[in-house]
């Protein structure tokens, strides 16, 4: 098959089945990554993870924006995240006309209040990827990596932490990163 054809195919099926956000299409994006390491690599999607996480716009976007130019230049790029966005943009059309019919339905209702624990199941399988991508990278048991987490962990859990902009300790994660390599 044609590689613009199969990596179209792909995102937009990335696109179609991660409900529940940007963080759902991780479980999807990382078996591409194992299919194709030609498009972008486990190690790719790590970085790619937290440059999305710092940055604007969501990672599913951001991983098909990076898969496409690097495998297939610029209009690779526009290709891919155009084929990752499609689905939800079809579907939001979708699920627009027929909440407005049906949104006092209790099946309905029932229907996406299951949506909510499905879409954090997909979420929570991504973050254990990423935490075991960084801790236990191929080269090793990364020690530093794992007191980075615990310590941000902690951190995050007390109240006035908290109320701390995270873009604060992105940059904060950023100069560690910087000072002591990980």
């Amino acid at each position: 098959m044609n590689k613009i054809l199969l990596m179209c195919l792909n995102f937009f099926r990335t696109g179609l089945f991660a409900v529940g956000g940007g963080l759902a299409t991780l479980p999807f994006l990382h078996k591409i990554a194992e299919v194709h390491p030609d498009w972008f690599t486990v190690d790719d999607l790590t970085t790619m993870v937290a440059v999305a996480e710092s940055t604007p716009g969501p990672i599913g976007v951001n991983v098909a924006t990076y898969a496409g130019v690097k495998s297939l230049g610029v209009f690779g790029g526009i290709i891919t995240t155009l084929s990752l966005i499609l689905p939800s943009f079809l579907c939001i059309l979708i699920i627009y006309n027929f909440w407005q019919k049906y949104k006092e339905n209790d099946r309905v209702q029932k229907a996406f209040a299951a949506l909510r624990p499905a879409g954090l199941g997909l979420i929570l399988s991504a973050c254990f990827t990423v935490f075991m991508s960084a801790v236990f990278p191929e080269t090793g048991f990364n020690w530093h990596c794992l007191l980075l987490f615990a310590v941000f962990f902690i951190l995050l859990q007390l109240p006035k932490i908290k109320k701390i902009h995270p873009i604060f300790f992105i940059i904060l994660a950023a100069v560690i990163g910087i000072v002591i390599p990980l």
